[in-house]
């Protein structure tokens, strides 16, 4: 792995944990993990912070997206 994918991200920060193929905004860290929110909200989770990457600008609109045509389905 690369340098930078040891780097903790910051509060606020949208990534890609990778272990569990979801999205979330870094809600802080508690001991050697980071703690994880859905984009939209809903039960936070602890993620290695070696399985997570930044996500671009795209990617986050992107994700929204989904999230909110996930939710679209779920109320029909």
């Amino acid at each position: 792995m690369t340098e930078d994918a040891y780097r903790i991200p910051s509060v606020g920060a949208t990534v890609h944990d990778t272990a569990r193929d979801r999205v979330g905004r870094v809600m802080g860290h508690i001991g050697p993990y980071v703690r994880l929110r859905p984009l939209v909200g809903g039960v936070e989770w602890d993620a290695d912070p070696n399985h997570l990457r930044p996500l671009a600008p795209s990617e986050v609109l992107s994700a929204l997206v989904a999230e909110a045509n996930a939710r679209s389905r779920q109320q029909r």
